[in-house]
């Protein structure tokens, strides 16, 4: 049996996070642009006094304050425990939105627009993270979490369903390669595994801290890694998700669309 019969995988959910390390927004299609970045995909973000970003990396603050965007109005709602929910146009208002933020977060601050790439963590693969809902489900039951806590933490773009967990670790190869795939009519290539950072082993809306989910996550990963895998591209195994380049002009992605699997090329293959 052929993988197309074994499996039938289908972009299940679209997810963006307008400002980044803010709260995502679920949507049921999404324009790519010839960036690889989605559409509103952190297309803002948070810089302190030295030009760094301020996200839950770096400010744990961050998992108190809650969000809300309204694409079509270009507003940005916040609000946190014992703050009242403020309401802010993002061009017009961009100097109070600041003044917010400032005394929220208690350090001088900046808000930033990149409309053509957004604020991507790895500039190298700038398109949309993708995982599927079973690798979510499956992560979930190592630490007794839902889905949804699953899917908050790791803040991937595009989930697939139709498929075992883990299936997306077919969309990489050896380093060297890339893994060409097709969502409805847009194509990307899938570059690597992605190296996950201090944020998952927190609660995503109060910020504690599971001192050992780290540990307990590689443990976990390295046991479940499938026979597709390519084991290489793991130096360590707390690793999720896979990050992925555009591999044409863009076009529009909708929830339903089929994923196909195109096959490996070279980097800089065209």
């Amino acid at each position: 049996m052929s993988e197309s019969e074994a499996f039938a995988p289908r972009l299940a959910r679209i997810i963006i996070f307008p400002v980044k390390a803010l709260d995502g927004l679920e949507l049921p299609e999404a324009q790519v642009l010839p960036s690889g970045a989605l559409a509103w995909d952190r297309r803002y973000a948070i810089f302190d006094e030295a030009g760094k970003y301020v996200n839950g990396k770096k400010n744990a603050r961050v998992h108190l304050l809650r969000s809300s965007f309204d694409l079509g109005a270009g507003r940005l709602s916040l609000w946190s425990a014992g703050l009242a929910k403020a309401s802010f146009d993002v061009q017009a208002d961009r100097e109070a939105l600041e003044q917010w933020l400032k005394a929220f977060f208690g350090i001088p601050l900046s808000f930033r627009e990149n409309a053509a790439a957004g604020f991507p963590d790895d500039t190298e693969s700038p398109g949309p993270t993708v995982i599927s809902t079973a690798t979510l489900r499956e992560v979930g039951g190592w630490f007794d979490l839902s889905v949804e806590q699953v899917r908050a933490r790791f803040r991937s773009n595009l989930e697939i369903d139709g498929v075992p967990a883990f299936w997306e670790d077919r969309l990489f190869g050896p380093a060297g390669t890339l893994v060409r795939f097709s969502i409805g009519g847009v194509e990307f290539d899938g570059n690597n595994p992605c190296q996950r950072c201090v944020v998952p082993p927190r609660d995503p809306l109060t910020g504690e801290n599971n001192a050992d989910f780290m540990k307990r996550f590689m443990e976990l990963r390295k046991q479940s890694l499938p026979p597709w895998a390519e084991v290489s591209r793991f130096n360590h195994f707390y690793r999720l998700a896979v990050n992925t380049r555009p591999a044409g002009p863009g076009g529009r992605l909708s929830v339903g669309d089929e994923l196909r699997v195109l096959g490996p090329l070279p980097v800089g293959a065209a």
